[in-house]
């Protein structure tokens, strides 16, 4: 007996895709799309690439795939202060994609584009020969001249970080389920497992912090590659460095609990990455507005920049310099 054909790509863009087209999408009906910037605003763009067994496992949950794809994409944007717009999506289906799969992942991404308003307004669907790949381009608003960038930074400028570090790399150790994890991992609480393995999942693009950056920040990106690879980026494009206290880094309850069983989990705690955090500059007569600013979302000062070529260090409890093998997730 024939089982039932799979959909062709015009039947997957209507049935699946067309339904979260905004009006600039224009339906999906078109190989274009027409967005609008508003008035007295620049159009910001990113753009991601995620490959099954780099990003994401093959089983994770279609769902999780598509809102943490966005997700990563929509960090982009809060870390530039900008508002978002719409978002291409570039998808290169295996050969044992089902219509199941499919839904399910269309399911989860409708949920983020109503949850962030950000429509998919076009895009492509291929087949791979190889594994899954997504692509996400987004592009936001932002007023003229209020983009935050990267460089930017002045001695004594004063380094913030919103959030939490190191839980999504702790919760992709979990996901990986290593022996060598085994004892911190049993030890957590089954509240804190949940905590860190939906950190790795999802990740929280803290686009409230837009209108703290556009006000106080001299610079600004997120944190996707970890906490010390990226902020050594950030401050070299300035001739910066810094030195910073291991104390004064913030940590979860869950990350701190498992780093009491095992104190060598704090290299991928500041190195692993998947944080999309917002690390940010801003002087030091800014600070207090700056923090007022950014209200119930939660950021804290990690150290104070200095002019100097050499990388950022951690010291620990007893003020020595903090050895890690690597500063920053790496793909090649």
């Amino acid at each position: 007996m024939n089982s039932k054909p799979r959909p062709s790509e015009d039947e997957i863009i209507a049935n699946f895709f067309a339904p979260l087209a905004g009006r600039a999408g224009l339906g999906l009906r078109d190989d274009a799309a027409l967005l609008d910037v508003p008035a007295d605003c620049e159009l910001v763009v990113s753009t991601d690439v995620l490959t099954s067994g780099v990003h994401f496992f093959a089983d994770d949950p279609p769902e999780l795939i598509a809102r943490k794809a966005l997700r990563a994409n929509l960090s982009d944007l809060a870390a530039k202060a900008a508002e978002p717009r719409g978002f291409l999506l570039g998808l290169a289906l295996p050969g044992d994609w089902t219509e199941e799969w499919l839904a399910a992942f269309t399911k989860g991404l409708a949920e983020d584009v109503a949850c962030f308003d950000c429509p998919l307004i076009g895009g492509d669907t291929v087949r791979s020969l190889g594994a899954l790949s997504l692509s996400i381009t987004i592009f936001g608003a932002v007023p003229k001249g209020k983009m935050v960038p990267r460089p930017g930074i002045e001695d004594g400028d004063l380094l913030y970080v919103t959030g939490t570090i190191g839980d999504a790399a702790l919760g992709l150790r979990l996901r990986r389920a290593l022996a060598s994890d085994r004892v911190w991992a049993e030890t957590l609480s089954q509240p804190a497992r949940d905590y860190l393995l939906m950190r790795h999942f999802l990740p929280l693009p803290r686009l409230a912090l837009r209108d703290a950056l556009r006000g106080f920040a001299r610079a600004a990106m997120d944190v996707s590659d970890g906490l010390l690879g990226d902020l050594d980026k950030m401050l070299a494009l300035s001739g910066m460095n810094a030195e910073i206290a291991l104390a004064d880094i913030p940590l979860s309850k869950a990350t701190r609990q498992a780093l009491a069983c095992d104190a060598s989990l704090i290299e991928p705690i500041l190195t692993g990455g998947d944080d999309y955090e917002v690390i940010c500059a801003v002087a030091p007569g800014d600070a207090a507005a700056f923090e007022r600013e950014a209200g119930t979302l939660p950021v804290t000062r990690i150290g104070i920049a200095k002019t100097g070529a050499d990388k950022p260090r951690i010291r620990d409890g007893e003020g020595r310099p903090l050895a890690v093998s690597a500063g920053s997730y790496r793909h090649f």
